[in-house]
């Protein structure tokens, strides 16, 4: 994701686990996990592109990106309950990012290096189960209100309630 000023900051957010879904043929979403930054979200608000890409790292190389547009989906609002049955909800969520996939491209990846999975890290588990919920709630109300750039994100309506 990317603002709309030629300044701001482009967003590359590399994601892992179990989060991202395919939803219908031209929907996915992905679960959220609070982090430093809520860059994906405020320019979602603001103008509402993104694109994932996937790597292959294995096997035939290859590069998959989805372009379309999105939004986030705070919990307890309009649409949460339904998006969320597709996830196992771990401690330290913060959001789903839906977005309407308009176009589909591959690439030969063949600049991308091979890498074995060995595990996922448990860091982000571990920090935000010491955190705790009242912990997290206020990390997220100084970080993740406003991207790098200033834009508001949606948190930042809900922290106002």
């Amino acid at each position: 994701s990317a603002p709309l000023s030629d300044t701001g900051h482009v967003n590359i957010s590399p994601k892992g686990a179990d989060t991202f879904r395919i939803l219908s043929p031209d929907r996915v979403a992905y679960l959220d996990m609070t982090g430093s930054g809520n860059e994906t979200s405020a320019h979602l608000l603001e103008n509402g592109r993104v694109t994932f890409m996937f790597c292959a790292f294995d096997g035939a190389p290859n590069i998959v990106r989805l372009f379309g547009t999105g939004s986030t989906v705070l919990p307890g609002q309009p649409g949460w309950d339904e998006l969320a049955g597709n996830f196992t909800l771990p401690f330290g969520y913060r959001q789903i990012i839906v977005a309407d996939i308009i176009e589909v491209r591959d690439s030969c990846g063949y600049g991308v290096p091979l890498f074995e999975f060995v595990e996922d890290r448990d860091q982000m588990a571990r920090w935000a189960n010491a955190k705790g919920a009242d912990g997290l709630a206020s990390y997220r109300q100084e970080k993740n209100v406003c991207s790098l750039d200033g834009l508001p994100t949606p948190l930042a309506a809900q922290e106002e309630l």
